[in-house]
């Protein structure tokens, strides 16, 4: 029965360590890749961003990514749609985040998304993204779609999601984990 007390108690300071969350820094980039043809699908539901909280209630970051920007924006073969930066708690449950550019029209943006990220040996991506055209009363006339589901990929790298002619590129970098040490110097000689 002591026995059983300590595993107990054991359990009970060693649990919630393994499946608390940790503070990442996610960053995105949207591009359109211009040698593709658009292709127009229809505009966003209504219910988009499904109850998702706005990118932003967590803590803006600045972004790490600029000179891939740059390259990119250099080349004349993309469009960067979005650029974002932003630190997020993550864990083993998913979490949606809302996230949207530009003025809002009737409860539509000219660009809008949402972003489910779930951390397991792999980190888990759900991303759907629309580029809205408003005529002048502010209605939808024309919108572009990227829809990405269950992508898998690595933290601290840059991961590359394809859509056609949209494409994400998006790095999820630990913000709590320790860099890998030096090797002691009497290694080195």
């Amino acid at each position: 029965m002591r026995l059983f007390r300590i595993l107990s108690l054991l359990l009970v300071v060693v649990a919630p360590s393994a499946f608390a969350d940790s503070l990442y820094q996610v960053e995105m980039i949207l591009i359109r890749q211009n040698a593709e043809p658009l292709i127009k699908s229809r505009a966003a539901p209504e219910d988009w961003d499904a109850g998702a909280p706005r990118q932003g209630s967590e803590k803006p970051s600045p972004p790490r990514l600029d000179t891939i920007v740059e390259k990119l924006q250099a080349s004349g073969d993309y469009s960067v749609l979005l650029h974002k930066a932003w630190e997020q708690n993550l864990g083993e449950q998913p979490v949606k985040v809302r996230i949207t550019d530009g003025q809002e029209q009737f409860s539509q943006f000219p660009i809008e998304g949402i972003l489910s990220l779930q951390l397991g040996r792999f980190t888990h991506i759900d991303a759907d993204f629309w580029i809205n055209q408003f005529d002048a009363n502010g209605s939808v006339i024309a919108s572009e779609h990227l829809s990405q589901k269950d992508v898998l990929t690595k933290n601290n790298q840059l991961n590359y999601l394809d859509g056609g002619h949209l494409a994400l590129l998006i790095k999820i970098t630990s913000l709590t984990a320790k860099p890998p040490s030096a090797p002691p110097s009497d290694l080195q000689d």
